[in-house]
C-alpha cells in the first residue's frame, strides 16, 4: 500500500514562490510516471504537471507553464514542485500520485495566493 505526503504548502503573495514535496512510501516512485495535481475550491481535481521515470521528459497544463518546475529528488520516492510567479489562480490543495493516478490520495498540501 503506498502512502503519499505531501508538504511544503502555504500562504504566498502573488509573485512569490513555494516548492512542494511528495514523498511515497511503500513503493518507489521512481518506478511510475509520477504527477502534481491540485483541487481548487468548488472545481474538479486537475492534472498541473507529471515527470516520466528518467526524469528527462515533462508536461505541464498550459496555465503553469514556464512557471512550475516538476523534478525528482536524489532519494528514491521523492517528486518536488518548483512553483514560481504564483498568481490567486493558483490557490489549491496540492496532491501528488503516480500518473495516471491509481494509488490513494495523500492529504494534498494547500497554497494560498494572495493578490
Amino acid at each position: 500500500q503506498v502512502q503519499l505526503v505531501e508538504s511544503g504548502g502555504g500562504l504566498v503573495q502573488a509573485g512569490g514562490s513555494l516548492r512542494l514535496s511528495c514523498a511515497a512510501s511503500g513503493r518507489t516512485s521512481s518506478s511510475y510516471p509520477m504527477g502534481w495535481f491540485r483541487q481548487a475550491p468548488g472545481k474538479e481535481r486537475e492534472l498541473v504537471a507529471v515527470i516520466n521515470v528518467s526524469g528527462g521528459s515533462t508536461y505541464y497544463t498550459d496555465s503553469v507553464k514556464g512557471r512550475f518546475t516538476i523534478s525528482r529528488g536524489n532519494a528514491k520516492n521523492t517528486v518536488y514542485l518548483q512553483m514560481n510567479s504564483l498568481k490567486p489562480e493558483d490557490t489549491a490543495v496540492y496532491y501528488c500520485n503516480r500518473n495516471p493516478a491509481t494509488w490513494d490520495w495523500g492529504q494534498g498540501t494547500q497554497v494560498t495566493v494572495s493578490s
